[in-house]
C-alpha cells in the first residue's frame, strides 16, 4: 500500500512537472546562455547519472522485468533528412508495465521523477541506435497514450531539446488524443508501428535533427 501511494505521488508530480515536457524553464549546457527548442522541463536530467561512455545500444532494466519486450531501432539524420548523424546522444525515459515512473532505491534523488526505466544511446558512425526495453503502459486512469520520452543532445548544439514522444499506432488512446493535441513533428514523426518477432515487439523511430525545433542553431 505504501509503495502504491508513493508511485501515485510520483505520477502526480510527473504530470505536473515533467511528463508534458513543454515548459520554458530549460537549463542550457553549462557556459551557454542559448536555448534551442523553446525549453523542456526535465530534459536536463539526461546529465544526471549519465555514464562516462555511452554506446549505440542500450538495455533498460525493463528488459528484465514483466511486460511486453520492445526493441526500438532508429537512425538519426542531419537536417537534410538523408545524411546520418554520428555522436548524437538520446536520453529516454518511460513508465513501467503498470504505467508509473517508478523509482528504485539508490537512484539519484533528482532522477527519481523519471523512474528507473531510463537510459542513453549515442549514435554510431552510421547514425544508428538501438534500445532494448519493455513497452510502456499508459498512465492509470488517464487519457494520455503510452509513450517514451526523448531528449536529444547534439555535439555542436548548445543544449538538449526534446523530440515528439514515441507513440504506438495500435494504442487505443492515441487517435482521440492526437485529435485534441496533434504532434508537432519535432525531430520527425514519433508515431511508430510495431512488428512482433519471436514474441518481441520491434519498431523504428528515426530522428531528423532540428526539424521543427524552435531556435535551432549549431554552435
Amino acid at each position: 500500500m505504501k509503495q502504491l501511494i508513493v508511485c501515485k505521488l510520483v505520477l502526480a508530480i510527473c504530470l505536473l512537472i515533467s511528463c508534458n515536457s513543454r515548459t520554458q524553464n530549460q537549463t542550457a549546457t553549462p557556459g551557454s546562455n542559448k536555448t534551442v527548442g523553446g525549453g523542456c522541463d526535465g530534459c536536463e536530467l539526461m546529465y544526471t547519472g549519465m555514464p562516462q561512455q555511452v554506446n549505440a545500444v542500450d538495455t533498460s532494466e525493463g528488459w528484465f522485468e514483466k511486460g511486453q519486450k520492445l526493441i526500438v531501432n532508429g537512425t538519426v539524420f542531419q537536417q537534410d533528412g538523408k545524411t546520418p548523424a554520428p555522436g548524437v546522444i538520446i536520453y529516454y525515459w518511460q513508465t513501467d508495465n503498470d504505467g508509473y515512473y517508478s523509482p528504485k532505491p539508490g537512484m539519484d534523488e533528482k532522477a527519481k521523477i523519471h523512474g528507473h526505466l531510463r537510459g542513453w544511446v549515442k549514435t554510431n558512425e552510421k547514425g544508428k541506435y538501438t534500445i532494448y526495453t519493455i513497452r510502456p503502459a499508459p498512465y492509470p486512469n488517464d487519457v494520455l497514450p503510452a509513450h517514451i520520452h526523448y531528449s536529444i543532445k547534439e555535439p555542436d548544439v548548445a543544449n538538449e531539446y526534446y523530440s515528439d514522444d514515441l507513440n504506438f499506432t495500435d494504442d487505443s488512446l492515441l487517435a482521440p488524443y492526437l485529435k485534441r493535441y496533434p504532434q508537432e513533428n519535432r525531430a520527425g514523426n514519433g508515431v511508430v508501428q510495431t512488428v512482433l518477432q519471436d514474441g518481441v515487439q520491434v519498431c523504428r523511430r528515426d530522428i531528423v535533427l532540428g526539424l521543427n525545433i524552435p531556435g535551432y542553431r549549431k554552435e
